[in-house]
């Protein structure tokens, strides 16, 4: 496993791990404490619901009812909202304690205190069925009136239960607060009296009289509903009590067990870190160390390989490098030497013929001259591609690009070439079909000139040159194919050295300078092109150069 995958792996553990246990830490304790607190506030919702619906039975009007809210509220710490189902608030603890009415809570419980009646405790015969119903429902009115007139008069009140589910209202006498209290008979009488509804009889209840179905299902359906509406306009109002309010603190959770989860996340990251560093800094240490022996000139120092994994994959890049700077610092040292030879012998000539003139020891004539100023123009060539090459490689040389036709400019080289072509019995042709780059004319013109040059030089009398030009969708194609000498294979990876040369019995007035292909090289990489050589010994030898085509009527 590569060294990123196991610190990932490593990395993903520990944030795992981190938010596993925090998480079930605090969904447990979260849990707990929301289970804990739901069941509390079901069950102070049940007692609250039962509580108001007991007494709405009871006194059969909610007159009176928020001195029972009030103690309910001192029971459960709870803000209490009771609404009929008509929108009228009947009671707000927030009210009542004169602060300002909070956002409703979000627990909801109904409070019907209208009774159910029992249709099966009424006879199974449709007749006395109804006639039941409406005894019901003439009985509950009474009643209810009755109940809310006692209520009003502050007279204990009880609602005694029945077989028909339609409790029975008295007068609760026997209660301290009314045992001693002079005309409480007198407030009962008075009560009955304005509960009775004078005119109204039991045959006159219309809503039971329609009721006449053939099933029992249908007969029940309608008595039901005949003695809830009947009985609507006097029984207490449905209502809705919330309890609690948006914005009360919610619960803290225990923080303990979530500082113990975190302690022990913070220990398993230590410890991995601790391993993590080992890992990475022991290797990071050995190649600061052979970095350091690098910068002061060491260029032989190399750090140990072990396994594939990326670090290890640094310490190889960290040799590539070395390998490079000491390869460069062999060819800078070379390069010098070269430089040191390539003009060492030419200016011991130079000099010698000039002692030679200066003592009188030979006759200055034309022909010395002509060898003198010979010798001085290759040297003026040597300086010169070193310039060019320096410049090349420094990125400094000048280029100034036009859309050039290579078919044009392969024709103008071979009319240059043509004369020397000739001397040599060397035929050169060109086969070329238009092509358009976008290049510096003069310095393609250079390339070439060095490529034939090479070719002309390579090819035996009788032999061949072809300059050829063809073209892809997307690049132009150059070559150079000789029938001379060719290359051998272990040397063609030299070609494009600098001072390199095939035949290195050469000299320099036979064989160049050594710094044609190179530069040559250097150009067409400037053309964002390539250069490549292939040869055969004894076939011949060819030079492709490749560069990106253009549609020459997009460049006029």
């Amino acid at each position: 496993m590569s060294f990123r995958l196991r610190v990932l792996w490593l990395v993903v553990l520990v944030a795992v791990s981190a938010t596993a246990a925090t998480a079930w830490l605090t969904l447990r304790q979260a849990s707990q404490q929301i289970n804990d607190s739901a069941t509390t506030d079901r069950a102070q919702l049940d007692e609250v619901v039962g509580r108001l619906t007991t007494y709405g039975s009871r006194h059969g009007t909610w007159e009176g009812v928020p001195d029972l809210v009030r103690d309910l509220r001192a029971q459960t710490g709870q803000r209490i909202h009771l609404v009929a189902d008509t929108g009228q608030v009947i009671v707000d603890t927030d009210t009542q304690e004169d602060r300002t009415a909070r956002p409703l809570g979000t627990m909801v419980g109904v409070v019907d205190p209208r009774p159910v009646l029992n249709l099966a405790a009424l006879p199974a015969e449709p007749a006395s069925r109804q006639k039941g119903v409406a005894s019901a429902i003439a009985g509950y009115r009474t009643g209810v009136r009755f109940a809310a007139c006692l209520t009003r008069e502050s007279v204990p009140v009880v609602a005694a239960p029945t077989s028909t589910g339609v409790p029975q209202f008295d007068a609760d006498l026997s209660a301290a607060d009314v045992r001693d209290r002079p005309g409480v008979a007198e407030i009962v009488d008075g009560c009955a009296d304005v509960a009775a509804e004078p005119g109204r009889h039991l045959a006159d209840a219309a809503s039971v009289q329609v009721c006449g179905s053939s099933t029992v299902e249908a007969l029940d359906t309608c008595l039901a509903q005949a003695f809830t509406n009947d009985i609507s306009d006097l029984a207490p109002v449905p209502a809705r009590v919330y309890l609690g309010a948006r914005g009360d603190p919610a619960s803290v959770l225990t923080v303990g067990p979530l500082l113990a989860a975190a302690a022990g996340v913070a220990a398993v990251a230590v410890i991995g870190t601790v391993l993590l560093s080992r890992r990475v800094l022991r290797p990071i240490d050995t190649l600061t160390a052979a970095a350091q022996r690098l910068g002061r000139g060491d260029l032989t120092g190399r750090v140990p390989v072990r396994g594939n994994d990326e670090l290890a994959e640094l310490a190889r890049s960290f040799n590539l490098m070395a390998d490079s700077l000491q390869r460069g610092e062999e060819r800078q040292r070379r390069l010098v030497a070269d430089v040191a030879h390539e003009l060492r012998t030419p200016l011991a000539n130079l000099r010698g013929y000039l002692e030679a003139l200066s003592d009188g020891v030979i006759a200055p004539d034309q022909e010395l001259y002509a060898s003198l100023l010979e010798e001085a123009v290759l040297q003026q060539r040597i300086v010169d591609d070193l310039q060019d090459l320096a410049l090349a490689e420094a990125g400094n040389l000048a280029y100034h690009r036009v859309t050039v036709d290579l078919a044009e400019l392969l024709e103008t080289c071979r009319t240059a070439h043509h004369a020397r072509a000739e001397s040599a019995e060397v035929s050169l042709r060109v086969a070329a079909e238009p092509v358009a780059v976008h290049a510096d004319p003069d310095r393609l013109r250079q390339v070439m000139g060095n490529l034939v040059t090479n070719a002309l030089r390579a090819t035996a009398a009788g032999g061949s040159v072809r300059l050829v030009a063809s073209r892809t969708d997307t690049q132009a194609i150059v070559q150079v194919v000789d029938t001379g000498s060719g290359i051998a294979a272990d040397a063609l990876p030299h070609v494009f050295d600098r001072f390199w040369r095939a035949d290195a019995a050469r000299g320099r007035r036979t064989g160049g300078s050594g710094l044609g292909l190179a530069i040559a090289r250097q150009i067409v990489t400037d053309h964002q092109g390539t250069i490549t050589v292939a040869s055969e010994v004894g076939v011949g030898t060819t030079f492709t150069i490749t560069l990106p085509r253009v549609d020459q009527l997009d460049q006029v």
